[in-house]
């Protein structure tokens, strides 16, 4: 192979470079992979040392953790005293201590809490909240805080003599996946940003990706290779399409990016960075994946530069697909890479020296050589390095599951293997469903992270395996020969499914696995702020129907309402080609899955149902029984709202199915019974998702356009607001996106106003085929369904901000009207 290469490269000018170049690698990869005769936790050590002196001072990090108790009870900011302590007082490992304060306690400290950095300050103040005062923290749009049991200042419970000692387990706590910034992120302000991190400090986050502004720094790194801004706006994507756009999956599609958004993002992304060190966190900056813009391969005609496959549009529309990829053998591969690493370098400081890439993710190397793979990764790794000396490469673990045909044992380990040992660190990144490490000897000893993945496309739907989580990184670290050296969450969207998220960041601190069951019980008492009988019996059931979704499916909801199916009911399902999207950082597997509400048959759609429905409707049951109890709560609203909403999906996935049925049965007075049904459901639960401000469209769409300057500019970001959690990608006249519904949203809006007319206008058409006795016209339907949606997309009408209604009285008039 390696002959075969250098008579490919005995063709361009710059052969012997080239030469030179794979001969130091593939001696470099001789060199570093020897046998090893040390643990993982020494492997990673000199880094983990490197990073503890980058550190803040302690006054710094002190401070930075005392702003983060005055935002979240200013009341008490007199009531604690932090102090940062070696890890020498910790064993070694990241810790923080609980005890009580020895000095003057009148109008002064009463706890004192130590951490090796802020952060750990932080996640000790959340733990003795939570666990000597009773006291929740979630995100604000999934009920937010529950401080009403934190008792008033001078009255803070004691701990016990010596006090409470938590370590963590392994080193790092990760956070993000590569497209949160955009299914999530996307329209935050400052304001907002800073509740993030201070959620993340609380939550002992002390390694997350950050990711905004890298655009500003492309721009100053290619003008460098003389790239031009208008080269740029065809290789940049909108805002809400950043992270496609950055994988290399796609270019200029809801752009271009304006100099107001450029600099706009820089300038957060500086706060960020700023803010994320004080607290003594890791930052995981972005490094070169290979993708480039069109035009360098005019300015650099030799360099190899491959043009890559579509990319999930409808018929290969090179305004948006196929993008240029420069091959990690090629010299220029370097160059760039340096100069973007010392450009962030100069930008931000010298903040970390850990770095993103995915250059393989969903792009598999042109040959299953190892040599060419391993020779590809040490590549890759030199461009890092080359920037910051210190640099180790952080990888998602993705594409061992999304292209194991591929990814074998041999090809695994030669691109595992490309980089010095402790100089990687993969995120396995499905672990909560599909554990890699378990099947490749430890990644074959290098180093990585457990972690949940759980949303994709920022979908809103009840569902978890907490049994998974309580125990997988709890087994996978004390397995034989364990690399782990972190845990984390790799979500694509984030403000949801509140339950899944405290447990999964408490598994950072915890050597041995959960109760799970026992663990609810505190959960629901420190949520709502009280113990009521009724909830602990719902979450029970909870625990074991909704959140134990054991059959291995990517849970991408694909309920009929917000993934409505696009095909002729005269058909069977079964028989059509698979219309299942090979999608951004996962694919989708189709399997039978099962309905509880009736059997039916397997050449109808299938929306994914794993628990029985009977079961979650005696628990939505006992949640409106504690209404008394907990009206004023919103913590509960918020839940309330959401099984409410679960409940009724499920059923109308049913509804859909008997109206199809109906269809096919030529029984046009049934199909029309079901189908006012199906859409009174999305009546109904459109007006109960408004009773709750965190279920609204409004908000979303408001966000978009506070961040533009100029009406242009307002215009564009609504687009990308709508587009994205609607059709997405590119559509024909007679196609959808083949991406439609992939970030789909139970918000109050885009019910009323999206998915309604989608419902209504295709029933209309099944209805007409029946009474005209015509074969149904699924393109005519079609036609009108995408330009109707077209002119959504690029719509300008208001969307409420506020709830309206009383969410209780609500959800109560829904069960007796359908579950009574």
């Amino acid at each position: 192979m390696a002959v075969a290469i250098i008579r490919i490269l005995n063709n361009s000018p710059t052969m012997k470079f080239i030469i030179g170049d794979v001969l130091i690698i593939i001696f470099i990869l001789f060199i570093t992979r020897l046998p090893q005769s040390f643990s993982t936790t020494e492997a990673i050590q000199p880094s983990l040392t490197r990073l503890d002196s980058k550190r803040l001072s302690p006054s710094v990090q002190e401070s930075a953790a005392k702003a983060v108790l005055g935002r979240l009870l200013p009341t008490h900011l007199l009531s604690f005293h932090f102090k940062i302590v070696s890890k020498d007082v910790c064993g070694g490992q990241g810790c923080f201590l609980i005890e009580n304060y020895d000095g003057p306690t009148e109008n002064g400290p009463e706890i004192l809490i130590k951490g090796t950095t802020a952060v750990e300050i932080a996640s000790g103040l959340h733990w003795y909240i939570k666990y000597f005062c009773g006291a929740h923290v979630s995100w604000d749009k999934t009920g937010g805080v529950q401080l009403a049991s934190v008792p008033k200042p001078g009255s803070l419970p004691l701990v016990k003599d010596g006090g409470v000692l938590i370590q963590r387990p392994v080193p790092w706590n990760y956070y993000q996946n590569v497209v949160t910034s955009s299914y999530s992120y996307v329209w935050w302000d400052w304001e907002r940003w800073e509740k993030e991190i201070d959620w993340m400090a609380l939550q002992g986050i002390n390694l997350p990706l950050a990711f905004s502004g890298q655009e500003a720094i492309w721009q100053k790194v290619f003008m460098g290779f003389n790239i031009s801004m208008e080269d740029l706006n065809d290789f940049f994507g909108g805002p809400a399409f950043l992270a496609w756009a950055r994988m290399g999956n796609l270019h200029t599609w809801g752009g271009p990016l304006s100099k107001n958004w450029l600099k706009q993002q820089l300038v957060l992304q500086k706060k960020i960075l700023s803010r994320m060190v004080e607290l003594g966190m890791t930052p995981v900056l972005p490094s070169f994946s290979g993708n480039v813009p069109a035009a360098l391969k005019t300015i650099f005609p030799t360099a190899n530069i491959t043009r890559l496959g579509d990319w999930n549009t409808v018929d290969g529309d090179p305004h948006w697909c196929c993008t240029y990829l420069l091959n990690p053998s090629d010299p220029l591969f370097v160059e760039i890479g340096e100069a973007f690493i010392k450009m962030q370098i100069k930008e931000y400081g010298d903040v970390t020296d850990i770095y993103n890439c995915d250059t393989f993710n969903e792009n598999s190397p042109p040959t299953n050589d190892t040599i060419y793979i391993s020779s590809l990764g040490a590549a890759v790794y030199k461009a890092m390095s080359n920037g910051d000396k210190d640099a180790v490469w952080l990888m998602q673990g993705w594409l061992f599951y999304s292209d194991s045909t591929f990814w074998k044992p041999p090809q695994m380990k030669a691109l595992l293997h490309s980089v010095p040992v402790g100089k990687m660190i993969v995120l396995d990144l499905f672990a909560d469903v599909k554990p890699i490490w378990a099947t490749s000897s430890q990644f074959y000893g290098t180093p990585y992270v457990w972690c949940l993945l759980h949303n994709f496309g920022g979908n809103i739907e009840m569902y978890g395996t907490l049994d998974a989580i309580s125990s997988g990184p709890v087994d996978a670290r004390i397995s034989k020969n364990s690399t782990m050296v972190g845990v984390g969450m790799c979500m694509e969207g984030i403000e949801q499914n509140p339950v899944v998220y405290e447990l999964m960041s408490e598994m950072a601190f915890r050597k041995e696995k959960v109760q799970v069951l026992e663990w609810l019980k505190t959960y629901t008492h420190r949520r709502y702020g009280k113990s009521v009988q009724q909830i602990k019996e719902a979450w029970a059931i909870l625990y074991h129907t909704v959140y134990n979704c054991t059959d291995r499916i990517a849970d991408h909801n694909i309920d009929f309402i917000v993934k409505f199916p696009d095909w002729d009911p005269s058909i069977n399902f079964g028989s059509r080609p698979s219309k299942l999207n090979s999608m951004h950082t996962f694919r989708l597997r189709t399997r039978s899955r099962r309905f509880s509400f009736q059997e039916r048959s397997s050449d109808l759609p299938q929306a994914h149902l794993w628990y029985s429905t009977h079961e979650v409707v005696s628990a939505l049951k006992l949640f409106l029984a504690a209404g008394n109890d907990l009206a004023g709560s919103l913590t509960y609203r918020y839940d309330l709202v959401d099984l409410t909403r679960q409940v009724l999906s499920k059923l109308a996935n049913q509804v859909y199915l008997d109206a199809i049925n109906a269809f096919r049965r030529k029984d046009v007075k049934a199909l029309n019974i079901h189908s006012q049904k199906f859409i009174q459901l999305i009546k109904d639960i459109d007006v109960l998702l408004a009773s709750d401000d965190n279920f609204l469209l409004g908000t979303w769409l408001e966000s978009a356009k506070l961040l533009a300057e100029n009406p242009s500019e307002m215009r564009q970001y609504e687009w990308n607001a709508r587009t994205q959690v609607t059709m997405w990608f590119d559509t024909t006249p007679t196609n959808q996106s083949k991406l439609h519904d992939y970030a789909n949203k139970f918000w109050s809006g885009l019910l009323e106003g999206y998915y309604l007319p989608r419902a209504s206008s295709y029933f209309s058409y099944l209805s007409k085929s029946l009474e005209k006795n015509e074969s149904f016209k699924l393109v005519e339907w079609r036609k009108q369904w995408i330009s109707f949606s077209n002119k959504w997309q690029a719509g300008l009408e208001l969307y409420p901000v506020k709830a309206q209604g009383n969410f209780l009285t609500i959800a109560n008039a829904l069960f007796d009207k359908y579950l009574s």
